[in-house]
Formats: C-alpha cells, structure tokens, sequence
C-alpha cells in the first residue's frame, strides 16, 4: 500500500473508533440518569449493573455500527476537503476510484467486526442487556408471550393455552390437538395445566380427552390427571427476544424449528437472521454515500457536509424502523422489509459516486 492509502486508512478507523468511545460514553451516563432511581430503588446488585452496561456498550455499538461509520467517515473527509488535501490527490493523477479504495479497505475491516459482532458477540450480550432490563426496568412486564400460545411441537401435535403464568408454571384453558393425514384423532382439553418441576410431568385439571371413531366419539374425562407430554415448557412460554440471543447457526436451528411447529413469530425471527448480513453490506454503501458527498469543498464547510450526512442517516433509519415493523407485525417479506434501504441507499450510492467522480 502506497502513503496515500495508509494516510487514508489509519485516518478512516481512527475516527471512526474515537466517534465510538466518544458515544458509547454518552449512551451510558444519559441511560444511567434515566434508570439510576430504578437501579437503587430494586436494590440491583453493582455487578449485575457493571455488566448490564457492559452489555449495554456491546448491543448498541453493534446496532449503530453504520451510521458511527457514516459520520466519521464524512467528519474526516470534509477535513480533507477543506484543507483541499482532495484536490491536491486527485490532481496529482490519481482516480477517484483509486482515491476510493483505501476506504473500501477501511470499510472491509469494519464489516468484517461487525459481522464477527453480530453473529457471537452481540447475540451474548443481547441476552445479558435485555434479561437486566426486563428484570429491573419494565416494572414486572414478562419478556415472554403468555397471551393466546399456539403452538405446533412436532409433526402432528398442536397446543394452545389461552394465558401462562411464568412464575407459576401453570396454564388456563389448554388443549392440545393430534392431527395424521388432516384428520383430527384425539384433543385433550383441560381448565387448567401445571408443571410440577419434581415430577417433570405435567398435571392437568378437569381433564377431557375426546377421540374420534368412525362409530362414534370416545370420551374419557377426570378431575386431575399427572402426565407426560412430548413438548417443553418452553414451548408454551416462548421468550418474545429469543431470536436476537442466538449465535447464527443457533437461529438457523431454532427458525426452522419454529417453522415446523407453525409459530406466528417467524418474521420476527427472520428479520434478525437477515439483519446478521445486510448490516455489513451496509457499511460499504453508506462509506461510498459518505465519501461522494464530504470529498467536494463547499462554501459553508464542514458543517453542510455533515447536515447532509445526518439528514441521509435519520432517512436510512426511518426506512429500517418502519419495514422492520412491517415485517415483524404482518405478512410483509422480512427479506425485503432488510434488504429494501440496502438497495434503496446502494442506487443512491451508484447516483452520488458517478456526480463525486465528474
């Protein structure tokens, strides 16, 4: 690599680590004085908050990963266009995309740490950052869906539980459905389920099993009945971040699990698997954006460079927020709801890089 690149690329990932360690800071002191009194008034033991916020720094540094990247890139090469040190390389005979490349570079270090981030690292501290938060913070509220469970557990075995209470192990309103080759061969049906942890099993209250005969319909019902069931209580307790707590081969696993149990969370699911890689191919776009909008010397300065810049990332996480939304709330494509503002912001790149170019 020439001085230029080197120049270029120690100067990239300096300001863009200095922009994270400046942040990060900020993130922690303004969360701390917004949670402090909660933090005393539970009693939350100080290594459990050290490592909240430990986990805090981890999550929140991996999910603005990008527009960090894209404001410290636009910081520094403002500052080389105004020092018209921009003009001076590119007079000097070399290319605009030669000029690009050691940016590329920069921006291939980075994706790859977010991709290493995201696929290890952040899913560890995702789980730590939101068990504290749901522990201390949301004032009793449960992380898990316990509200109308549906439930398919294997291939032909499907439950439903109309509300579960976690800290109680215990259900109201169960039934559970055998179905082979579309026909219905026997539901059970309780007022209530239990599991008794000594036991493993399960202990079901005005229990009614009915199956179906050509003939007729046998019924068999009692006030209580203990027993063994082929599905787990966490799959009646399903926690609503699990996805975003799982190493990728881990999600992989548990997506297609779901699929075959028939879960109305799958979007929700994908939206974090896809995310794993669109993040870092975002950080390539927003670098070319950054740098085809900061590399040309305007009259107000740096300052105008880096209203554009902000204005083009609150419009990026607009268009993240809402189809995330979307995809998590309905029937929308999660593939598109993550892939859309890549695609979007990656025409706008191609637009912007072709104008910077002549």
């Amino acid at each position: 690599m020439k001085i230029l690149d080197w120049y270029i690329l120690k100067r990239y990932l300096a300001t863009f680590f200095v922009m994270l360690l400046l942040f990060i800071p900020i993130g922690i002191t303004v969360n701390l004085a917004e949670k402090i009194g909660k933090i005393l008034e539970k009693e939350a033991p100080f290594g459990e908050v050290m490592k909240f916020y430990l986990d805090f720094t981890i999550y929140f540094a991996h999910l603005l990963f990008p527009l960090f990247l894209f404001l410290s890139v636009i910081w520094f090469t403002s500052k080389l266009a105004n020092n018209t040190e921009v003009i001076a390389f590119l007079s000097s005979g070399v290319s605009f995309t030669r000029f690009l490349r050691p940016y590329m570079i920069g921006a291939t270090i980075v994706a790859l740490l977010a991709l290493v981030l995201g696929m290890y690292l952040a899913p560890e501290a995702s789980k730590g950052y939101n068990d504290f938060d749901y522990k201390y913070f949301k004032d009793g509220k449960s992380a898990v869906d316990s509200k109308h469970v549906f439930r398919q557990v294997n291939d032909h075995d499907f439950i439903y539980v109309s509300s579960f209470d976690v800290k109680n192990k215990s259900g109201n309103n169960f039934t559970l459905e055998h179905i082979e080759d579309n026909k219905l061969i026997y539901k059970i049906s309780a007022r209530n389920i239990r599991y008794v942890e000594q036991d493993t099993a399960y202990r079901l209250f005005d229990y009614v099993k009915r199956t179906v005969g050509e003939q007729g319909d046998l019924i068999e019902n009692t006030r209580r009945l203990d027993t063994l069931f082929a599905f787990d209580l966490e799959d009646l307790t399903p926690v609503e971040y699990i996805a975003e707590t799982l190493s990728y081969n881990e999600l992989n696993k548990f997506i297609e699990k779901e699929k075959a149990r028939g879960s109305s969370n799958i979007g929700r699911y994908q939206l974090v698997q896809y995310r794993k890689w669109s993040l870092p191919v975002s950080v390539y776009i927003l670098t070319i954006i950054a740098v085809a909008v900061s590399s040309i010397k305007r009259r107000g300065g740096m300052g105008v460079n880096l209203a554009f810049g902000i204005c083009i990332a609150m419009v990026f996480v607009f268009f993240d927020k809402i189809f995330g939304v979307m995809a998590a709330q309905s029937d929308f494509s999660p593939i598109i709801a993550v892939w859309f503002p890549n695609v979007l912001f990656g025409i706008l790149a191609i637009y912007l890089l072709y104008h910077a170019k002549r």
